[in-house]
């Protein structure tokens, strides 16, 4: 299964890029991962939310294959201890998805027509972070899952 991680504008913190790019050197050793950055929609000072909302979408359903499996990272998603997000995981691979996509939106959430396409929501915690640090938290929680379903010493229960 290839896993592909789809996030909304490009972080300005080195740190945080860093971070994400040493998990997805981890992952790799498990499936094929890769980051894909939607480019920051321009001119949005006096744009409606739910216009950036739709030109976002948009960017994102062009990335979205028929076959592909979408999961939105999303505040009203499904909360899982990691052991339990280990077993989401690997139910998707063993129902033979192909490509599990995994995206983080803009700062205004999802538009309508990316949630109506959507397989699932997850959220990481009820708090909200900042779609920067958010990254490097999920890239983090995909590496433990995929040392918590091969039996390796990174994840203590």
């Amino acid at each position: 299964m290839n896993i592909e991680l789809i996030v909304v504008g490009k972080t300005d913190c080195k740190e945080v890029e860093a971070l994400v790019e040493m998990y997805a050197k981890r992952i790799n050793r498990y499936c094929k991962f890769a980051t894909t950055t939607i480019a920051d929609i321009r001119n949005t000072r006096n744009m409606a939310p739910s216009r950036q909302k739709q030109l976002e979408g948009e960017a994102i359903l062009r990335l979205v294959g028929e076959g592909d499996y979408l999961t939105l990272m999303d505040e009203r998603g499904s909360q899982y201890s990691s052991m339990e997000y280990a077993e989401w995981l690997q139910k998707r691979m063993l129902s033979g998805v192909k490509r599990l996509l995994l995206v983080i939106g803009g700062p205004y959430g999802f538009s309508d027509e990316v949630y109506k396409r959507a397989n699932g929501k997850v959220s990481l915690s009820r708090m909200t972070f900042s779609h920067q640090i958010v990254r490097a938290i999920f890239a983090e929680q995909l590496y433990r899952a995929f040392t918590i379903l091969h039996n390796e010493p990174y994840h203590h229960e």
